[in-house]
């Protein structure tokens, strides 16, 4: 049905178009719908239903609600949920019957613990760090006191928009102390089960991980529908009160790495040369040994094959024997052989007081 535009401006409702609309007279509506209707439809008896059946379909067309690309749309019914939609439109019962909350699922929101930031947020030209030790002070698993703040990063899960807005008190303003109580206790129990050094020094990223992990688990025990997406150090320092006995501590730790590195330095610039000397003596002394051991093997080999021809030709082989062993004795010594018929008439003269003469070389029989 269509509205005649004879009412000089007029909406549909008797309101201008460009005011904002005024609720409307039922009686206006009953009187406009009669004109529209015509005169052989007088009697409201017939008019009451279509009435009716407008406000139904205006009603039902209330049902109809867009979700946003970085949201989920929870539909609760009689206060009850029963489904959550993903982003696009949709259709739910009209209010009071249903209703729809569309909670950011997207959003990563931030909290500190141990300390706030304050300035831009405020309008002030740069910001500044207040510390809250009430946060920030813990006891270690040594018993030493340390001073950490740390930042978190976290957003609500995908499939965990119910169970935000249903199990916690009241998400929009709790939110941040839910998952704040359940940082300052998960950081306390890592730091509690490690040593100060560890703390201070070598330790940070698996206090963080552990840190993430226990926060983790203590917002699924509460079906917080809330996801822990990085957990940061900010500073982790002892107390401002013992900082000196720490730089003390810190600098005589140093003093001792030193040397420690300087005793390794040495030990490794010695060691390889006494491994090296070691294996050079050994090596020395297996050849010795084998040399030793090759030399009797043979000499034991030499012996057995000449007992061998010993029993074979006892005479020979003992003369062979006499006369190698004189060769060895007698081949270093000057010698001057003299045949027995020439010096039968001369007087043999050997000059035992100086040197022998080198014999001059000549054929062989012949006397020198």
């Amino acid at each position: 049905m269509a509205w005649n535009d004879n009412s000089g401006g007029q909406g549909p409702w008797g309101h201008m178009g460009g005011t904002p609309p005024q609720p409307p007279d039922i009686e206006q509506i009953i009187r406009l719908l009669k004109d529209r209707i015509g005169p052989h439809r007088s009697s409201s008896q017939k008019i009451w239903p279509i009435l009716i059946a407008i406000a139904l379909a205006i009603w039902m067309a209330t049902g109809i609600y867009v979700v946003g690309p970085d949201e989920n749309g929870v539909v609760v019914r009689f206060g009850r949920h029963v489904e959550t939609t993903e982003p696009g439109p949709h259709w739910r019962l009209p209010y009071p019957i249903a209703t729809v909350f569309n909670p950011k699922v997207t959003k990563v929101e931030r909290i500190e613990v141990g300390y706030r930031t304050r300035g831009r947020s405020e309008g002030r030209g740069s910001s500044e760090e207040i510390d809250v030790p009430g946060e920030s002070l813990m006891l270690t698993g040594d018993e030493n006191i340390i001073d950490i703040d740390m930042s978190v990063q976290y957003r609500i899960k995908e499939s965990g928009a119910a169970n935000y807005l249903f199990n916690l008190r009241n998400p929009p303003t709790d939110r941040h102390k839910v998952v704040r109580d359940a940082t300052e206790s998960a950081i306390r129990q890592v730091i509690g089960s490690n040593a100060i050094d560890s703390a201070l020094t070598a330790g940070k990223e698996k206090i963080q991980s552990d840190a993430k992990m226990t926060i983790q688990k203590i917002l699924d025990s509460y079906n917080s529908g809330i996801l822990i997406l990085t957990v940061q150090l900010q500073k982790v320092a002892p107390p401002p009160e013992v900082v000196h006995a720490f730089k003390d501590v810190a600098s005589a730790r140093e003093d001792r790495e030193r040397a420690i590195n300087e005793a390794q330095g040495y030990a490794n610039d010695i060691l390889p040369k006494a491994k090296g000397e070691a294996a050079k003596q050994i090596q020395e002394a297996e050849g010795y040994r084998t040399a030793k051991v090759t030399r009797a093997e043979g000499d034991t080999h030499r012996f057995l094959a000449l007992l061998k021809e010993y029993d074979k030709a006892k005479e020979i082989t003992e003369s062979r024997l006499y006369l190698e062993a004189m060769e060895n004795v007698m081949g270093g010594v000057h010698k001057v052989i003299v045949n027995p018929q020439a010096g039968r008439n001369i007087l043999p003269y050997l000059p035992l007081g100086g040197p022998l003469p080198h014999p001059a070389k000549s054929a062989k029989g012949d006397p020198q």
